[in-house]
């Protein structure tokens, strides 16, 4: 007789409901369904309905379920009690919390409202907290960009309305070439990892460029592993390889960028090297059918490339003479510069002979009619199936706004931008500069800024200078030092408040921002700029609220607590206001929503801003009775309008005759609309109007249809950038408005108006000859990451990685130690060794390395025993250079944080009980979490 068999459930009840949202466990912004069982987050999947991911969900996404359990979590508005830095903390009501903050903020709204610095860390909301501070009236606002991507998002903006990443992406579906820079493993990366599949899918080759092996470049099939912060050099010389063989679509670059646009040609002129521009300001070209002078837009006009123009002794030559004579000179040989690049000079060739194979002798045409901006129609559209993508590992040097830019040139000579198998825009953009607004620093004490605070300046009478030349705001942006820090520089905050340069500042108010820790270059210095007092025993930071969702290593440092929520417990809006969803054929927005409420006594940043701004007054915070406008964030979303008929968010607005979508007025059931969708919405673009997008007029004329655009605004890509020549006229002497004597060379220098490249290495680096680099590992984005149960286990610790060469030359062994120092700093320890790394370059995974009481992590916690940052080595300045000045590690043009510059030494060490430096455990508000977590939900 057969022995009984079990009875088993082979399909059980998983969940009791399923609530679709938006991940927040990096930026990608994928939709979830997060499965609640009796109550409870039970597991969170993929979205297959979703634009962004398609149900794709990485190992951040789906442990977003610890993220809402962490043991971290905060429980309660915080009040200070002990000194700066103790965690000493009690718990008080946000009734109270609120009184605080606005006993603090009050008096200095009211008399000097500069005194507050408000800024933001990796949020999403954006459009909204800078409206927040523009009501409050200060000039001191600003996001993470400045020590993250503004190199990137500023140098695709100015040259040609857009860039990698929110700004765009390759044409997936037809792209044959694909070409990667410094993209580590947490940028973008469901969307990069489908992208990659579906290329290779189709024979489709990847060539990645990086120092370091691993991701996306591991899966490459070419592997350039290139030395830090010569990408720009490598691009340049590949242009080179380009025009000197003929290699260029010169079509579109005489129809759709500023190549045959006419330049000032003598040098005596106070308008030497700018643009011939009629009466009206626009850019003049010489018309191939007629010979003669012509707007670029005139219907019908044939720009040609390659004549000149003289009047009144004045010849004005086409950018494109200028491109050749830059280009074509040997300096930018392969030969020229492979030693520099640490790439032979055969295989720059190679590369760039590729490139021109692949765009020119694979070109493919699409039967899609369009017609362009000048009323030419055409019956077909060119292909161009060569794609590039980029980030943070080209944009973090003092070089890195010219390398975005040459690798945009680079595109651009190819035609393959915004055409078939290229590089395409994401809605709302293209926007070009020109179509920003400009930073404003306008302040009237007890009302709201006169403007904006972050754009894009087009010359020296946009800076934001007081009238006595010094810097209207706190972190220097847009002055002289770097005069097109479109993002600002946020890691230039606490060291210049504390210097009292340009001026002190009475509040720092911060969210999500680590910078007592991993967000901040110099963490030990900054630990003691946020503790220091003056000679009368205050602090000389007095005040620092900070809000988070958990207990960081910055909360120690604050004053007063406001708790943020989870990402599963929030209203968040995801707006084509700020940083959308959108894809190549579609515009896209989404929300966050509280698909469970929270236990604890917390409140939505967003939502916490709208009460203190009621409870300030702020306009636009408050109704003219005096009383709350919004309730909470959800109120907002729903009812506020940037214009008329623009709201956050752009689906299911009110109509005459219904709901429709774009534009319109608030509906008070949009939140529910978008819930019932699957937390987004999606705006597919016509056929036909999907490429071309700048010069297209079925898109512009759609774009005006869904509030991107309030009139059609096609432009040409600038290869040349005015804005630059007229820093570098300032600084030659011409104009009412000049910069300071010692930073004459530097903007005449590092300012051309046509993408360069110059060496980033910094004084004071004599005998630190290896380069040493972060990346941030695919399973963390935030440094929340190190503190989730389940991604704890992919990455507890960091070694540093060291090539083959390094680890023989220093007789290393896999789990020894080593003592990394540079001209700032020193770290000991532990190494691995890793073949697939540019022989002279070290690295780590960033923000692994957490310090003792931090995060609800276990005192012996191996990310607070053996695990590490290099930020220690690191300084938001550079070395003294003997002349009093306190000069910036920062990119010249943008002021972005120069992390990758960094330069060390390396000595084998004995092994320390742990990694160094060690310093003492902070108390934290929140218990130590539990040894082991076990998770089950329901029964």
């Amino acid at each position: 007789m057969a022995a009984p068999q079990p009875e088993l459930d082979l399909s059980p009840k998983v969940s009791d409901e399923v609530r679709k949202t938006t991940c927040y466990m990096c930026a990608c912004r994928c939709g979830i369904n997060v499965h609640i069982k009796d109550g409870k987050v039970a597991y969170i999947e993929g979205n297959r309905y979703h634009p962004v991911n398609q149900g794709v969900l990485c190992a951040k996404g789906s442990a977003g379920v610890m993220q809402h359990n962490a043991p971290s979590r905060l429980r309660s508005p915080l009040k200070r009690v002990g000194p700066r830095g103790s965690g000493e903390f009690e718990e008080i009501s946000w009734d109270e919390a609120y009184q605080i903050a606005a006993d603090w903020l009050q008096p200095i709204r009211q008399e000097n409202p500069e005194k507050l610095a408000f800024f933001t860390g990796r949020d999403q909301s954006q459009s909204f907290t800078s409206l927040w501070a523009q009501a409050f009236g200060t000039p001191n606002y600003a996001a993470h960009g400045g020590f993250c991507s503004v190199n990137m998002a500023a140098a695709g903006i100015y040259t040609m309305g857009g860039a990698f990443w929110e700004f765009g992406q390759p044409d997936w579906d037809h792209t044959k070439l694909f070409m990667l820079f410094g993209v580590a493993e947490d940028h973008d990366s469901n969307p990069i990892k489908m992208g990659i599949g579906k290329i290779k899918a189709r024979g489709a080759r990847v060539i990645g460029v990086n120092p370091i092996r691993t991701g996306y470049n591991a899966v490459a099939d070419d592997w350039v592993g290139i030395t830090p912060g010569t990408d720009g050099l490598f691009i340049l010389s590949m242009i080179h390889c380009l025009m000197k063989a003929g290699k260029m679509d010169l079509t579109y670059l005489a129809q759709y960028t500023d190549a045959p646009v006419l330049v000032n040609g003598d040098e005596k002129s106070p308008e030497f090297g700018l643009y011939l521009r009629d009466e009206d300001g626009k850019q003049l070209v010489i018309d191939r059918n007629t010979g003669k002078l012509t707007p670029f837009d005139k219907p019908g006009v044939k720009p040609d490339l390659a004549a000149s123009h003289r009047a009144k002794g004045v010849t004005h030559r086409p950018v494109f003479h200028k491109m050749a004579e830059m280009y074509l000179s040997e300096e930018y040989a392969p030969e020229a510069v492979a030693e520099r690049c640490g790439i032979p000079a055969g295989r720059i060739r190679a590369i760039a002979a590729e490139l021109a194979r692949v765009a020119f002798d694979e070109a493919f045409e699409l039967d899609h009619a369009w017609t362009d901006f000048r009323g030419e129609k055409h019956d077909k559209m060119i292909g161009r199936p060569v794609s590039f993508h980029a980030m943070r590992g080209i944009s973090a040097h003092a070089n890195g706004f010219q390398t975005c830019r040459a690798l945009h040139t680079l595109q651009i000579i190819l035609g393959s931008v915004e055409v078939p198998g290229g590089f395409r825009f994401k809605p709302p953009y293209p926007k070009p500069a020109t179509a920003h607004p400009k930073p404003h620093v306008g302040m009237t004490p007890g009302g709201p800024l006169n403007g904006p605070h972050l754009g894009f300046v087009h010359g020296p009478e946009d800076l934001a200078l007081k009238e006595d030349g010094t810097p209207a705001r706190i972190d220097k942006a847009f002055t002289w030092e770097n005069p097109m820090s479109s993002h600002g520089l946020m890691h230039m905050v606490i060291s210049n408040a504390h210097a009292g340069d340009p001026y002190k500042i009475d509040t720092l108010f911060m969210y999500m921002a680590n910078m007592s820790w991993n967000s901040s270059m110099n963490t030990g210095g900054v630990m003691e700029m946020l503790t220091d007092t003056d000679e009368n025993g205050d602090y000389v930071i007095p005040h620092i609220i900070y809000s988070d969702a958990y207990s960081s290593e910055m909360v120690a440092y604050s004053d007063l607590i406001l708790p943020d929520t989870t990402y599963l417990e929030r209203h968040d809006c995801i707006s084509l206001l700020d940083r959308p969803i959108c894809e190549a054929d579609a515009a896209a927005d989404a929300i966050r929503w509280p698909v469970v409420e929270p236990d604890r006594n917390v409140k939505g940043f967003q939502s916490a801003l709208c009460d203190l701004g009621a409870k300030l007054g702020l306009p636009g915070f408050v109704n003219d009775d005096g009383s709350q406008k919004y309730a909470d964030y959800a109120d907002y979303i729903t009812n506020h309008q940037r214009r008329p008929g623009i709201g956050p968010l752009a689906g299911w607005r009110m109509g005459e005759n219904g709901l429709q979508h774009g534009r319109g007025d608030a509906n008070e059931g949009q939140l529910q609309s978008y819930i019932n969708n699957g937390g987004f919405f999606v705006e597919h673009i016509p056929d036909g109007a999907n490429y071309y997008k700048p010069w297209n007029r079925a898109y512009q004329e759609w774009a005006v249809g869904m509030g991107l655009y309030d009139s059609p605004q096609p432009y040409l890509f600038t290869l040349y950038v005015e804005p630059m020549r007229k820093f570098q006229l300032a600084a030659e002497g011409h104009g009412d408005r000049q910069p300071p004597d010692h930073l004459r060379a530097r903007i005449k220098d590092t300012m051309s108006p046509l993408p360069i490249w110059y060496e980033t290495d910094q004084q004071g680096n004599d005998g630190y000859t290896v380069n040493a680099l972060t990346q941030r590992p695919m399973a963390m984005y935030h440094s929340w990451g190190s503190q989730n149960a389940w991604l704890r286990q992919l990455h507890g610790h960091n070694p540093l990685y060291l090539p083959t060469k390094l680890m023989r030359e220093h007789d290393l062994s896999d789990g020894d130690w080593a003592r990394v120092s540079s001209p700032h700093g020193e770290i000991t320890v532990p190494v691995m060794e890793m073949a697939a790394l540019n022989d002279n370059t070290v690295w780590t995974w960033n923000a692994i390395g957490k310090r003792k009481g931090a995060w609800a992590l276990d005192k012996d916690a191996p990310e607070a025993t053996k695990g590490f940052l290099l930020n220690h080595l690191i300084h938001e300045l550079m070395p003294p250079k003997g002349d009093g000045m306190r000069w910036a590690n920062s990119d010249p043009v943008t002021g972005q944080a120069a992390w990758f510059d960094l330069k060390v030494k390396i000595e084998k060490t004995s092994a320390p009980a742990e990694s160094q430096p060690a310093y003492p455990p902070i108390k934290a508000p929140v218990d130590t979490g539990p040894k082991n977590i076990a998770w089950k939900v329901g029964k």
